[in-house]
């Protein structure tokens, strides 16, 4: 089970400004944030701190415990979007809506933080470096259903191209809603088909520029 923030970085987060993220801390306490990601630091002079979108969801308050699925907890322990086909996903409820709202609304945060001219509408350098999570974040936070629940859905997953992620849907017309999707929230996207079983699926890629 995941750990909670302990009070001294609770106190932190807490602080942290509403709008930017920002944090002030002793540089340990910063540390300790990022390697539980829930803070990041910027590659830019003076190199401060702020919230990634798991800090913004525990900054407003929404956690729960994990739920028990017999999975492997992920590397971070923190919050992941629904990358379809996990084992006990049961049907969003209202606080699993509040906490991928939150979760995007930090990484919009993020982006401005983090791109050079503080765009928004193309992803950053963390979506880069977590290609499934960013693009099931969008697909989730626009209200698509991740496989697994009462049947159908999207699944993304990895594939061997570089930034790039597939994503399969059993339905032709919701396979285009992702694309749509994915492509308002800076991500180019194509259709292909299977060689083996003929099924469609999108090929997802971080746009640039």
């Amino acid at each position: 089970m995941t750990r909670p923030p302990t009070a001294a970085q609770r106190r932190v987060i807490d602080a942290a400004d509403p709008v930017t993220g920002r944090l002030r801390g002793t540089e340990s306490q910063l540390t300790a944030l990022a390697k539980r990601g829930l803070a990041f630091r910027h590659p830019r002079p003076p190199h401060d701190h702020f919230l990634t979108p798991e800090g913004h969801r525990v900054r407003q308050g929404i956690t729960r415990a994990p739920e028990p699925t017999g999975e492997t907890p992920a590397p971070t322990g923190v919050f992941a979007a629904r990358v379809g086909g996990e084992e006990g996903a049961t049907e969003a409820g209202p606080a699993r809506r509040r906490e991928v709202h939150s979760a995007w609304q930090g990484l919009l945060e993020l982006r401005r933080m983090t791109n050079p001219d503080q765009a928004v509408d193309r992803p950053c350098g963390w979506e880069r470096a977590h290609l499934a999570q960013a693009a099931a974040l969008a697909l989730e936070a626009s209200g698509h259903r991740p496989a697994g629940q009462r049947g159908g859905g999207y699944r993304v997953r990895e594939t061997p191209q570089p930034e790039a992620v597939a994503v399969h849907e059993v339905d032709g017309e919701a396979l285009r809603a992702c694309a749509a999707t994915l492509e308002g929230a800076g991500w180019q996207v194509s259709e292909h088909r299977e060689p083996r079983t003929g099924g469609r699926y999108l090929l997802a890629s971080p746009r640039r520029a």
